[in-house]
């Protein structure tokens, strides 16, 4: 047997120094089937510990058992000895989440080092679609080499579900022991080339509690494929390699073996994805070697620790139950391997809900397609970490605030004093009305504490902003001062568009109003602490450039310029947590920075093409530093070279900073 598969004989439990992030439901930790395994949960909205009779703590302990659940108990996963992130993401309480919380999750596993991140959720889209926020959070994951795996869904229709239909995402559609499609496993056109099917049906997990359940759906099935990657990573480990996801993804999809389908099933191919799961093949590509009957044997056996889990897709409802049980009488890996060996011709036991709905983990589902429900939903997980409360955020946005509770509602209405309509008009205190609250904190800024300020991009709440320490008086009093802003005409001077808000992630959360939970966020002072109006900074950009590029064209900078801060707002809105966020961040804010770079390309009739962040090759010791760059084109002349402007920004402090000068060349791309 050649020495690369004896090596991942000898290694079928995985390396140490591979990390899979689960994004899924609280997790039982306790569970006997985890003594032993390597797993950190990281701080997230899901604050709430695993529970018993939890819909999506079942799901969430199910999923994770498939991958880590140690060798010698009830449930053996298929990467036991591979460390393990848990970033919970749906609560009990709630069996659902936004894609925005999806997003944060991504991130927060993306920058604990996850190598491989396992998503047994998704939310059914009309063409794969997905918000921003969710868009840049994948972006992330395939500029850094991380695998995202994602479930494909359970609606039982030709259709799709993001993230599992987002570029560089590996989709997972769910098959029964004879490798058949199951009949709820999603098939939509981008599957057809970034999907794969793994074992979905009557999986063996860990239950939150103690004990074992047997379920349904591509929720199980994703976590099987995450295994199974984690394993390749490991043996690229044992070759002396450097792990490549990427690589790994790609032998998966080009390894993938065409199904045979069953004369009583629909006899449309699509619903093979690009094929069935094929650890054998994937192993002979990545290593270059040939497969003998004795090496499949080996293969098998892995196959058999989890290519036939399946997982449960959250539904907009928290009547989701994860799945029906089922005998307990053999473990994930021996049921792989007999459904490998004895192909069986029983029928499928179908759960009774099924993840898969609004990036939601749970949809019901039966033999027939069940429809979704409008909610967003994210599974959730558990992701080791070193963020914790020490995580850097550089964020923009506009201010909100939020009660809470009526009961503090009301005691804000019942001290605040009656309002002045003119004329002696007076009407009862409206807590609502910004102007009324702007000119009661005004009077009494100690008022500020009692409310839970927001920080919102595009009306939706981020974060909370709560300022302590010896300066958190003076914050307050800015908080007070940007709200006045922004409630003013925005022809007045004073009116205020966006604001930039610096401070640490706490790893506390709060709970709106609304019933959204958003995190929590400590202003450390008042520095970075700012607020702007787009028109004001062209005005103040026009006046620098005019000193020294002498005669410029004020709409065209007004359009360049608007254009840069926009972009950055809208087209490319982000959390602020990762450091080429805050590097791009921060750029908007030192308007004057931008103006200096591109006051030349404006001169000359450029306009802004793109913004990239890279990160930077010249950086000072024990420093973070990452490269903005902007890409200016001749919209009259597509022939006449770009030109590309760079400048440095150092993100390893609260508040960032520019080093050195800006840098300028000419490109042909």
């Amino acid at each position: 047997m050649p020495d690369n598969f004896l090596r991942l004989e000898n290694n079928l439990k995985g390396d140490s120094r591979i990390c899979v992030a689960v994004l899924d439901g609280p997790v039982d930790i306790a569970h006997p089937c985890f003594q032993g395994a390597d797993l950190t949960a990281l701080p997230t909205l899901v604050a709430d510990p695993a529970r018993n009779d939890g819909s999506m703590s079942s799901h969430g302990t199910h999923v994770t058992s498939i991958i880590f659940g140690q060798p010698d108990s009830d449930v053996p996963g298929i990467a036991p000895q591979c460390r393990g992130l848990l970033v919970p993401v749906f609560a009990d309480d709630r069996c659902s989440a936004t894609q925005l919380d999806l997003a944060r999750g991504i991130e927060q596993a993306a920058n604990a080092g996850a190598h491989i991140i396992n998503l047994s959720g998704g939310q059914l889209t009309d063409f794969g679609e997905a918000e921003g926020w969710l868009e840049n959070a994948v972006r992330l994951c395939q500029e850094r080499n991380i695998l995202l795996v994602a479930a494909a869904g359970n609606d039982g229709c030709q259709c799709l579900h993001v993230p599992a239909a987002l570029p560089a995402v590996l989709a997972v559609g769910a098959m029964d022991a004879r490798g058949q499609p199951l009949d709820f496993s999603n098939w939509g056109s981008k599957y057809q080339t970034q999907g794969i099917l793994a074992p979905g049906e009557q999986i063996l997990g860990a239950k939150p509690g103690g004990g074992t359940e047997r379920l349904n759906g591509t929720s199980f099935a994703a976590p099987i494929v995450s295994g199974v990657a984690a394993l390749l990573l490991s043996l690229q480990i044992e070759r002396g390699e450097t792990p490549d996801p990427g690589r790994v993804r790609q032998v998966l999809l080009q390894s993938a073996l065409p199904c045979d389908l069953d004369d009583d099933l629909p006899a449309d191919d699509q619903r093979c994805l690009a094929g069935k799961l094929n650890l054998a093949g994937a192993i002979t590509l990545l290593t270059g070697g040939n497969m003998s009957q004795e090496q499949e044997a080996v293969t098998a056996g892995v196959e058999a620790s989890g290519v036939e889990a399946s997982g449960v897709e959250a539904s907009g409802n928290c009547g989701c139950n994860g799945g029906l049980s089922a005998p307990e009488s053999a473990s994930p890996q021996e049921e792989l391997q007999a459904a490998a060996n004895n192909p069986s011709p029983e029928a499928v036991a179908t759960p009774s809900n099924t993840p898969s709905n609004n990036i939601q983990s749970f949809t019901s589902i039966s033999t027939q397609a069940t429809p979704m429900t409008s909610l967003n939903a994210v599974t959730p997980s558990q992701v080791p970490s070193e963020l914790a409360s020490s995580q850097l955020v550089y964020a923009l946005g506009t201010l909100g605030y939020d009660f809470g509770t009526e009961a503090r509602r009301d005691t804000f209405k019942q001290l605040m004093p009656p309002f002045d309509l003119g004329g002696g008009t007076m009407v009862p205190a409206n807590p609502y009305d910004a102007r009324q609250m702007v000119d009661y904190l005004g009077n009494d800024i100690s008022e500020s504490r009692s409310l839970i300020w927001t920080l919102n991009i595009e009306l939706t709440p981020v974060y909370a902003i709560d300022p302590k320490g010896p300066f958190a008086r003076e914050t307050y009093l800015a908080l007070q001062e940007l709200l006045a802003g922004q409630i003013q005409p925005e022809s007045d001077d004073d009116y205020i568009e966006r604001v930039s808000i610096p401070g640490i992630l706490t790893g506390r959360t709060v709970k709106l109003f609304s019933g959204q939970v958003v995190p929590v966020i400590e202003p450390q002072s008042t520095r970075g602490v700012y607020g702007w109006k787009v028109n004001s900074l062209v005005n103040a950009a026009f006046e620098s450039v005019q000193e020294t590029e002498g005669e410029a064209d004020q709409d065209a900078m007004r359009r360049t310029l608007g254009s840069f801060l926009n972009r950055v707002y809208y087209d490319l809105r982000n959390l602020g947590t990762t450091s080429q966020d805050r590097a791009l961040n921060f750029s908007v804010t030192n308007a004057f920075q931008a103006a200096a770079t591109f006051s030349q390309a404006v001169a000359q009739g450029m306009e802004l093409d793109s913004i990239t962040v890279e990160k930077s090759p010249f950086c000072r010791m024990d420093s973070d530093c990452w490269d903005v760059k902007l890409k200016f084109f001749d919209p009259e002349n597509n022939r006449r070279a770009k030109k590309i402007f760079r400048f440095t920004i150092d993100v390893s402090d609260l508040i960032p900073v520019t080093l050195g000068e800006v840098k300028s060349w000419s490109s042909s791309y």
